[in-house]
């Protein structure tokens, strides 16, 4: 991998992104073995520096570091030098000269991991920036996707929920589209970003349009917290046109997959004979996550030129 940083999806390749996800199968051996120890980051440091709340990618990353021998560290914002107000690029060289071979972060602040790369000579992943980017969610879903399908290229993946504050739909789009499948958003209007589709996605005007004949049908949190007042009426009417129902997803291919980011809110977004059915993959994306940033720490500490 030539690259120094994985900022976001938005111009990788489909090669780049093949091999990133082929690394990973090789690492999920390793997630689903009894002996989770191997020694690819022996002798590396890894930092996880998270200005937000997280369970998922904050534990994945930390153990996808520990199952690979590394020494790894975490700072929470609010108990680190941050909370007296030193700025994201002091604190960043200060990791930096401590010898800090990668460090992950998760900021509100969309484009934070791109300033921050352009001040540390560490490899920068972005654990997701605000309503920009999440690229190894995005990663890990289309590892999942693969698994399953096959393969990406033509396959219908129905994006549903909070489009707008999203950066797991925008991530979602980039990966998907240059892998070849069609990205099929729906969602109120008022949560549908304005000329989204410039990005190689489709708007579906009905929940219902956009799961007929779908391959995957993925539902997105109602981002409460990022939010104005106002851009629905309500969560019961919200629930009544957009959740993703066990009659909704009857309209979608017959094994169609049934997958979610996390964290879920049920009988929102999705209701939860949808998220525990027969269909759903959203467990096994959390372990096809451990296995994708195990594969882009690997790829990462070798050497690179290149940010994404």
């Amino acid at each position: 991998m030539k690259r120094k940083d994985m900022l976001g999806l938005d111009g990788v390749s489909r090669e780049e992104i093949t091999s990133i996800l082929d690394t990973a199968l090789t690492m999920r051996q390793v997630v689903r073995s009894n002996n989770k120890k191997t020694s690819h980051l022996q002798g590396k440091s890894i930092v996880t520096l998270f200005y937000e709340n997280s369970t998922r990618t904050r534990m994945s990353f930390e153990l996808a570091s520990k199952y690979m021998s590394a020494a790894a560290a975490n700072i929470s914002a609010s108990a680190s030098s941050v909370a007296k107000g030193e700025t994201l690029i002091d604190t960043g060289v200060t990791l930096d000269q401590m010898g800090t071979d990668v460090i992950i972060i998760r900021h509100p602040m969309s484009g934070a991991p791109t300033l921050l790369a352009k001040h540390v000579r560490a490899s920068v992943i972005n654990a997701g920036d605000g309503m920009n980017e999440h690229p190894t969610q995005a990663l890990l879903d289309m590892l999942t996707m693969r698994e399953h399908l096959g393969g990406l290229e033509g396959a219908k993946v129905a994006i549903c929920g909070d489009v707008m504050h999203s950066r797991v739909a925008r991530s979602n789009i980039y990966g998907l589209t240059a892998m070849g499948a069609n990205v099929v958003l729906c969602a109120p209007p008022t949560l549908i970003p304005t000329r989204i589709e410039e990005l190689g996605c489709t708007v579906a005007p009905t929940i219902e349009d956009a799961c007929e004949g779908a391959d995957v049908v993925m539902g997105l949190r109602i981002q409460r917290e990022r939010q104005q007042k106002g851009l629905f009426p309500s969560v019961a009417e919200y629930c009544d046109h957009w959740e993703i129902t066990p009659e909704r997803l009857a309209l979608a291919k017959k094994n169609a997959l049934v997958m979610h980011p996390g964290p879920m809110n049920r009988g929102v977004e999705i209701a939860s004979s949808v998220a525990d059915c027969e269909q759903s993959v959203i467990t096994q994306q959390v372990e096809s996550g451990v296995a994708v940033r195990m594969a882009l720490l690997y790829l990462l500490t070798r050497k690179g030129v290149q940010s994404v």
